[in-house]
């Protein structure tokens, strides 16, 4: 698989993916390019001198979500590379179409999320009510849930109805979704969680559960509670991305 191919591909899957060209020095080295994936795979330009420093700053620039030119000194003379990466939005997936629903989607568009919502009840999934939704889905959350979600995927769970909740929470806890919340008080979570027990998710599997859902900053209103939703999603997001220093060295994002 080629360098194009190999970008295609991971836009394809919505993975983060970083492409390094180098665009001014020896006339040998100009054009040649790294391939980095957030996984730490990836493809070199055959460059020993170059190859590992170009992949470490292309994985800090990834990590960041940045592009820019970064320059090089090597035995040739210096090079400048443009790292150019390709970060997905990350996608929250909100299961019930609920007034807490409403405002997390207005929350999660001004942040720049792509937003699903799911919900089998035609007459709470309204585009009226949801205008700002970038997908409707009228099907039962389990059906949809396994292809819709990757490790980029945020999935909120806001019916407060067993019927719709419980099989959402089960998709979605099997999945790799970076969170999983439900909605619910501390009693409701606890009868939630046995009958998830009864059907055979065990401890570590059900520890995945943010439930209650979102930090507690006392909300009471469906947007205070929205507000606390997208911020512990992003907390949990934030936790799992490296932590980089952008002025480490001289990579620095212009």
């Amino acid at each position: 698989m080629n360098w194009f191919e190999r970008v295609r591909e991971a836009i394809r899957r919505e993975e983060p993916i970083a492409v390094a060209t180098v665009i001014r020095g020896p006339e040998a080295w100009l054009g040649a390019k790294w391939i980095v994936e957030a996984t730490g795979d990836g493809l070199t330009a055959g460059h020993p001198e170059l190859d590992a420093r170009v992949q470490e700053i292309a994985r800090r620039y990834l990590a960041l979500g940045h592009s820019g030119a970064v320059s090089l000194p090597t035995s040739e003379g210096e090079v400048e590379i443009y790292i150019e990466s390709y970060v997905p939005p990350p996608l929250l997936l909100i299961v019930g179409g609920t007034h807490i629903g409403i405002a997390l989607t207005a929350i999660a568009k001004i942040l720049g999320w792509r937003v699903y919502l799911i919900d089998p009840r035609r007459t709470f999934a309204t585009p009226e009510r949801f205008p700002h939704v970038d997908r409707m889905i009228h099907a039962w959350p389990d059906e949809v849930l396994p292809d819709l979600i990757t490790p980029h995927t945020a999935v909120a769970i806001l019916t407060h109805d067993p019927k719709l909740d419980d099989p959402a929470v089960i998709a979605a806890l099997r999945s790799p979704a970076f969170y999983v919340g439900a909605l619910g008080s501390r009693k409701t979570n606890a009868r939630r969680l046995e009958r998830l027990r009864r059907k055979g998710l065990d401890e570590a599997t059900l520890t995945r559960l943010h439930a209650p859902i979102g930090l507690d900053i006392g909300a009471r209103t469906p947007e205070e509670i929205a507000l606390s939703i997208m911020a512990e999603i992003i907390a949990e997001r934030n936790r799992r991305i490296p932590r980089v220093r952008a002025s480490q060295a001289q990579e620095a994002p212009a």
